[in-house]
C-alpha cells in the first residue's frame, strides 16, 4: 500500500512557446490538507488540469493509492477518485440543488426511465446537512449565495466517495462567515479521511487549515514542508525567488484638485445618499463587508447600475453617465471584479483586448491601425511585465495575474483620469499584486485619481490615502491615512455598523 493517496511523478506539460510543467512531482497523504501556492504563471492551473484529466501530460505518471492511472478525460479522473471545485463554480443556477448534485449521476426508478426524485432529494439533503447546510434542496441554486453554491460543488464530490478534492481559490468570492463555514467543512472532510489540495493566494488561510504546503515556481517544484516550519516571508521568498521587503509599496501621492464628486446617489434598496469626493493624485479606498454596496457604487458611477437620484461632478463640472460609453467619454475607467466575465474577451488575443476600450484611438479611418495596436501592445507588455509568448497570445491562456494586467492596460489605453478598481488583486499572487500596486502608484504620480474597492483590509490600509467605509448601501465614515483611527479595528467597527 502506498504512503500517498495521490502522487504525481516527474510530470511535464508543454504548450507552444512555453513549458508549463517541468518534471513536477507532488505527493498527497490520505486525510491531509496540502496547500499549493505559487505566483500566477507558476503552473498551478496546469497541474490541476493534468490531475483532473483536462490536459494530458507529455511525460510523467499519476498514481492513486499506489496504482498507476491512465487519466485522459475528466471522467477518468472522477472514476479514479479525484474531483475539483473550481474558482468559477460549475453550477446551473436555474436547476435545483438536487439537480446540480446529481447532474451526471441521475438515479432512476427501478425498471424505469423515470427519475427517482424522492431518493435524490433525500440524498441531496443528507449530504448538504453533513456539510453544515440545512437548505431546501428543491429550490433553484440561483436562490442561494456563493457560500451555499460552493457547498453544492463539494457535495458533488463527497457523494461519489472522492479520495482527493482539489479546491481552487475556494474563498475568493466568499464573505467572512462563509469562509468560516468552508474551513469547518474542510476540517470535517479531513476527519473523514478525504484529502484536500488547497490552492490559495491568501497565505493566512494556509496557516489556518493546511498540514503541509508545496511551492511551485516557473512550472517546477520548489519545496514541500510542514506548514509549522514556514512563515509568510519564507513562502513569499520561495514563490518569487526574492524577498518582497514591502508587500504594499505605497508611495504617498500629492493630493491635487477635486477629480470626482458624488452627491446623494440613491438606488432603491441598494444605495442610500452616497456622497464623497475623490481627488487627483490620491488612492481612495472603499472598505466594507460583502453586500455593503461598494461594487454597486462603482457601477453606478460608471453608468452600469440604475440610480434613482443623485449627481456626479468631474473636475467641478456636472456630468451624466447614462451608460458605460458616457463614462468612458468622461474619462472614467472601471476595472471590474470579474475579469473573466466582464473584463476580457478570453477567446481573443492580448492585442485585441488591449485596444477594445478605445477603438477610436487605434483606428485609421474605417480601418483598425494594426501598427499602432502592435506598438502600443508591446509597450503595455513591457511596462506592465505581462508574461506572455507574444502579443497574439489568447487572453484565456494567460495566468490570472497577467490577465489582470491586460485589463489594466486596456483601460490605461483610454487615457482616463479616474480609475475605479474593484478588487484589483483578487485571485492573483503576491508578486503580481505588488506589480499592480506599482501601476496604481504610477497612475497617482501622473495625477490620476484611483478609487479602490477591496475586501482585503491589509490592502486597504497598505495602499489608500483615505478610506470610506460602507455598510448596507450607506457610508458609515471616512478616515485619513494620518489619522489615529486609520486601523483595521476601526474599519471593521464601521463595517459592522459601529460609530467611528
Amino acid at each position: 500500500m502506498s504512503d500517498y493517496v495521490v502522487e504525481l511523478k516527474n510530470v511535464t506539460k508543454r504548450f507552444p512557446g512555453v513549458v508549463a510543467l517541468r518534471n513536477m512531482s507532488l505527493q498527497i497523504k490520505q486525510g491531509e490538507i496540502l496547500g499549493l501556492v505559487g505566483e500566477n504563471g507558476a503552473g498551478k492551473s496546469t497541474l490541476i488540469k493534468v490531475l483532473t484529466g483536462v490536459y494530458l501530460p507529455d511525460e510523467g505518471e499519476i498514481y492513486v493509492d499506489g496504482i498507476k492511472q491512465n487519466i485522459k478525460t475528466p471522467n477518468d479522473a472522477k472514476n479514479a477518485g479525484i474531483a475539483c471545485v473550481y474558482q468559477e463554480l460549475n453550477i446551473v443556477k436555474l436547476l435545483s440543488i438536487t439537480d446540480n448534485i446529481f447532474i451526471n449521476k441521475l438515479i432512476r426508478k427501478k425498471n424505469s426511465r423515470l427519475l427517482d426524485y424522492n431518493t435524490m432529494h433525500k440524498k441531496a439533503h443528507e449530504v448538504m446537512l453533513s456539510l453544515g447546510q440545512d437548505v431546501d434542496e428543491k429550490k433553484p441554486c440561483g436562490n442561494f449565495g456563493m457560500g451555499i453554491l460552493q457547498m453544492v460543488e463539494i457535495a458533488k464530490a463527497v457523494l461519489v466517495d472522492t479520495k482527493l478534492i482539489i479546491m481552487d481559490e475556494p474563498t475568493s468570492s466568499l464573505g467572512e462567515k462563509e469562509v468560516e463555514q468552508l474551513m469547518s467543512t474542510i476540517r470535517t472532510l479531513k476527519a473523514r479521511g478525504v484529502s484536500i489540495l488547497f490552492v490559495s493566494h491568501k497565505l493566512e488561510e494556509l496557516f489556518e487549515v493546511c498540514d503541509r504546503v508545496t511551492v511551485m515556481r516557473d512550472g517546477e517544484h520548489i519545496l514541500t514542508n510542514d506548514i509549522k516550519n514556514m512563515n509568510n516571508e519564507k513562502l513569499i521568498t520561495a514563490m518569487v525567488g526574492r524577498t518582497l521587503d514591502n508587500q504594499y509599496p505605497k508611495v504617498a501621492g500629492k493630493k491635487g484638485r477635486e477629480a470626482l464628486r458624488v452627491e446623494n446617489l440613491n438606488s432603491a434598496g441598494v444605495l442610500h445618499d452616497i456622497s464623497f469626493t475623490a481627488y487627483h493624485g490620491e488612492i481612495l479606498g472603499i472598505a466594507g463587508l460583502v453586500g455593503a454596496g461598494r461594487t454597486e457604487t462603482c457601477l453606478a458611477i460608471f453608468g452600469a447600475f440604475p440610480i434613482d437620484s443623485g449627481n456626479l461632478h468631474i473636475d467641478g463640472k456636472k456630468i451624466v453617465n447614462k451608460s458605460p460609453k458616457d463614462a468612458v467619454r468622461n474619462g472614467i475607467a472601471l476595472l471590474t471584479e470579474d475579469r473573466k466575465g466582464q473584463g476580457l474577451v478570453l477567446s481573443q488575443g492580448i492585442d485585441t483586448n488591449l485596444a477594445l476600450a478605445n477603438l477610436k484611438k487605434f483606428s485609421k479611418g474605417p480601418w483598425l491601425n494594426k501598427g499602432k495596436i502592435r506598438e502600443t501592445g508591446n509597450k503595455n507588455i513591457e511596462d506592465f511585465k505581462i508574461k506572455t509568448p507574444g502579443l497574439k497570445t489568447i487572453a484565456g491562456q494567460l495566468s490570472g495575474g497577467n490577465q489582470q494586467k491586460v485589463v489594466i492596460g486596456k483601460w490605461i489605453n483610454t487615457d482616463a483620469d479616474i480609475f475605479l478598481f474593484d478588487e484589483p488583486t483578487r485571485g492573483i499572487d503576491v508578486g503580481a499584486k505588488v506589480e499592480v500596486y506599482h501601476i496604481m502608484n504610477r497612475l497617482v504620480a501622473e495625477g490620476k485619481c484611483v478609487i479602490m474597492v477591496s475586501s482585503e483590509l491589509p490592502e486597504i490600509l497598505g495602499m489608500s490615502d483615505r478610506v470610506i467605509i460602507m455598510r448596507e448601501g450607506r457610508i458609515m465614515g471616512e478616515i485619513e491615512r494620518e489619522s489615529s483611527k486609520f486601523s483595521q479595528e476601526i474599519i471593521m467597527k464601521g463595517a459592522w455598523g459601529g460609530k467611528i
